[in-house]
């Protein structure tokens, strides 16, 4: 691994056997495009994995994962270079291993309280809109549609939590729980001088209707969108570089 690890890539370039000659080092050799989009391709696996990893073991996870994730795929969609491309992603790469090492060198993360690893994985607003959503079915059953506005919301949420929370955030916490259940319409109640918001649904529909995580779910977004670069990485070239 050492003489690996010290070899020049012109050493490869002339076959292996004891009568080749490795070129001079200002020599240029031809690499096909194919085989520079094989590397990206195995570079992207590489990011991937590492992305899991970091999520799956609480490292770094939800919004500041998405960042990274986001950051790297605008640096390396902006830049034109196919070889500065290769080294954009090997950046992030080395980001990631480093994150790693630091988590390492610091103790396990799984160590942490669980509330601590409860507030990483998913935000406070997320954490009351599920809890709305179950709220809301458990108080449906027995009736043909719902209705559950703000004002019954932070009673509910001031129940779970010792307080209150702010009109802003019921009503985040409203839309967010629209948005993680589809059987769930959120908008101002009719008639209402005041456009009081509230949930409404029919009971049938919520019943049957799944809650998103979207936690979870927005990192497989945004593992998606990196690979979509394996098809554009050079779509402005072609041939040898």
């Amino acid at each position: 691994m050492k003489d690996i690890a010290l070899a020049k890539i012109n050493s490869f370039a002339s076959g292996s056997g004891q009568n080749s000659h490795a070129p001079p080092e200002d020599d240029i050799i031809e690499i096909p495009i194919s085989e520079l989009q094989g590397l990206f391709n195995e570079l992207i696996t590489t990011y991937n994995a590492l992305n899991d990893l970091l999520k799956e073991n609480s490292i770094l996870r939800g919004r500041k994962l998405a960042e990274l994730n986001e950051n790297a795929m605008r640096a390396i969609k902006n830049e034109k270079s196919p070889i500065m491309k290769l080294l954009y992603l090997n950046t992030y790469i080395r980001k990631q291993i480093n994150k790693i090492d630091k988590a390492l060198k610091a103790g396990s993360p799984t160590a942490t309280t669980d509330q601590r690893t409860i507030r990483q994985a998913i935000s406070k607003i997320q954490l009351r809109a599920m809890s709305i959503v179950e709220h809301v079915k458990t108080i449906a059953e027995g009736k043909k549609e719902i209705a559950f506005n703000s004002g019954q919301a932070r009673q509910f949420l001031a129940g779970r939590e010792g307080q209150e929370p702010s009109r802003r955030d019921t009503i985040r916490a409203l839309r967010r729980a629209e948005r993680i259940c589809p059987a769930l319409n959120c908008g101002h109640t009719p008639y209402d001088g005041r456009a009081t918001i509230r949930l409404v649904a029919k009971v049938e529909d919520l019943k049957s209707a799944e809650i998103k995580n979207e936690s979870i779910d927005r990192i497989p977004r945004q593992r998606s969108r990196l690979d979509e670069l394996k098809i554009i990485f050079f779509k402005e070239t072609g041939g040898y570089v």
